[in-house]
């Protein structure tokens, strides 16, 4: 019964600090929020990352285009041979009419482009094959088998002219290392930033802990015990964490939901249809995680305001 008493004086204490004290209380908020906020960044961004990676792996394929002295027979087979490979999920052979129709229609209204085109008078497309994987990583594997097998035809000249697998590794291999680098550079961001949110709760609980100094002196007169004093203060330090905690997570909902709205304006909507991938995955991610993200969020505010308010207000105490 005792300590229940004790426990609720020191809580009630707590908020009358938290809002007698307002402008101080105001500063901490704000800076504690600027870090959870960067934590917040850094969760969205290393989501949107793994997603960016994950639709480019899944895009990826092989593109084989073959010389123009080619046979559709030669490609045929070789398409056959290929389709038997375990690694492989499926082929698309497009003829050189078709790659020449498909050009046509895409650049019909080009007067300048289509008027070249009836100049060179020959179809210059060659035949090309696609082929994709069951996995990502197994695209390496097919293009060593279509490196190593040089197939040929009947003359023995060789029917592959190129196969653009090493362009679109490229791209995989540059954003698996540039998306741990803004994580990691994120990571650096909010940790300067906590450190920072850190100083600024140590130092106003040590300006409250001057306001009350006179109340303090009286409570360890009458015997009062450290913890009693120190109580109140950490749960000014908590209220700081769990309030930056909720206008957190309002401005990262805010942010999820306007995230479609942006990526339009910004990216264009030709570009953004390109990457459609992309519309809702903030305000799905926020809304699939909400539960995970309020743990990080308010945990994360709470340990910092509490930690920061009993660090200081144990350092008071031993003066």
């Amino acid at each position: 019964m005792m300590i229940a008493t004790t426990l609720k004086r020191i809580v009630r204490t707590g908020f009358v600090n938290f809002w007698r004290n307002g402008f101080l209380s105001f500063a901490a908020i704000v800076v504690i929020t600027l870090s959870l906020l960067s934590l917040g960044g850094l969760i969205f961004a290393g989501a949107f990352g793994r997603l960016l990676l994950q639709e480019v792996k899944s895009q990826v394929d092989i593109n084989v285009y073959f010389a123009l002295s080619a046979t559709e027979q030669d490609v045929l087979n070789l398409q056959k041979e290929i389709n038997v490979l375990p690694e492989v999920a499926s082929t698309a052979y497009i003829s050189r009419d078709q790659a020449l129709s498909d050009f046509k229609d895409k650049w019909k209204d080009n007067t300048l482009i289509m008027q070249g085109l009836i100049e060179l008078g020959d179809n210059p497309f060659p035949a090309s094959l696609n082929v994709r994987a069951k996995d990502p990583g197994q695209y390496g594997g097919i293009a060593r088998y279509l490196e190593n097998k040089n197939p040929t035809d009947a003359s023995g000249t060789p029917i592959i002219d190129k196969i653009n697998y090493q362009e679109n590794k490229l791209v995989i291999d540059r954003l698996s290392r540039m998306i741990p680098t803004v994580e990691q550079a994120g990571a650096t961001l909010a940790i300067l930033l906590a450190l920072v949110a850190a100083i600024v709760v140590f130092n106003t609980v040590r300006l409250i802990t001057f306001t009350v100094r006179d109340e303090i002196a009286v409570m360890k007169l009458v015997g009062a015990s450290n913890i009693y004093v120190r109580g109140p203060l950490v749960v000014a330090g908590i209220m700081y964490g769990v309030v930056s905690g909720i206008i957190t997570l309002i401005i990262l909902a805010a942010c999820a939901y306007w995230s479609d709205a942006l990526i339009l304006r910004f990216a264009g909507v030709d570009v953004a249809a390109n990457f459609s991938f992309a519309i809702n995955v903030f305000s799905r991610y926020f809304v699939t995680n909400f539960s995970e993200l309020f743990l990080i969020i308010i945990g994360a505010g709470v340990i910092l305001g509490g930690f920061s308010s009993y660090i200081a207000a144990r350092r008071y105490l031993k003066v």
